[in-house]
């Protein structure tokens, strides 16, 4: 259910890096080509061509993108470039938990264990690791005040989430059939659902739930407002676009705004992805 369209029939990878070859000579690079190329590409084909690249003139596709484009549009175009575990493993390293929790609850099994094992690769330390130092890091580097004073008020709002922790533990060792029946009982008993927690468990819900629904979401957020959230937009379009971003663009279609706000090859190479 992806929107990258590949033309019939495909170039030879050795005819795509030719031409991505000429792309960047002379005094300006053909973003046009770049775009044509890569953004109609998927993930097999895109492989090919890197490792094409590599043979034929000695040097990394990724580098040479890296040095001939500039801004949202060479963040965009890398992050595609890359296999889609090494490009988890590369979002999961800087990212906040909730993006975690994208790759951990929207992805298969078999694709969150390649993204657990180039990190492990790409980093020295397994992926588990280093969540749990962010975690401890955050509990050592606060100071915690010493004196016998109690407010009722935490002490309240905080046994929920205690009450979370819980609930944490059944969302990381239930499969998604039995995750989705849980929270069908869970609105039948309580006449609500999940989504009253916490937001990190509101984005475990919904990865597992609905994917398309919170991706849809994500990008929503990425680009209402004053300023447009460029970092989440790549991330939502160029890690769904192989996957289910055909059932995303019915959950909410954004075309147009992802037209009013993005501008330049950016904006072409994010509708390419888009179909």
């Amino acid at each position: 259910m992806g929107t990258v369209k590949v033309p019939e029939p495909v170039p030879s990878p050795d005819n795509d890096c030719q031409r991505l070859k000429k792309a960047f000579e002379g005094l300006g690079t053909d973003e046009e080509a770049v775009i044509w190329i890569l953004g109609h590409r998927n993930q097999s084909q895109r492989r090919k061509i890197k490792d094409t690249y590599q043979q034929l003139y000695n040097k990394s596709l990724l580098d040479d993108l890296h040095s001939e484009l500039s801004g949202d549009f060479r963040k965009a175009i890398i992050l595609w470039a890359y296999d889609p575990p090494e490009r988890d493993a590369k979002l999961a390293r800087d990212a906040l938990l909730k993006v975690v929790v994208e790759i951990a609850c929207a992805s298969s099994p078999h694709h969150l264990m390649a993204v657990r094992q180039v990190y492990a690769s790409l980093f020295d330390c397994s992926l588990e690791e280093d969540i749990l130092r962010k975690i401890l890091v955050g509990l050592v580097s606060s100071y915690r005040y010493d004196r016998q004073l109690v407010d009722s008020g935490i002490a309240g709002s905080e046994v929920s989430r205690l009450h979370e922790a819980i609930v944490v533990r059944i969302l990381s060792t239930r499969n998604l059939f039995q995750l989705r029946a849980t929270f069908e009982c869970y609105k039948q008993k309580y006449g609500n659902s999940f989504d009253q927690l916490e937001s990190l468990l509101i984005a475990v819900f919904w990865c597992i739930e609905s994917p398309e629904k919170y991706f849809a979401k994500v990008i929503k957020n990425s680009i209402v407002g004053l300023g447009t959230d460029e970092d989440s937009l790549n991330r939502t379009i160029i890690t769904r676009a192989e996957i289910d971003m055909i059932k995303i663009k019915e959950e909410y279609c954004k075309s147009s705004l992802v037209k009013s706000d993005t501008s330049g090859d950016y904006k072409k190479f994010l509708l390419t992805l888009l179909g």
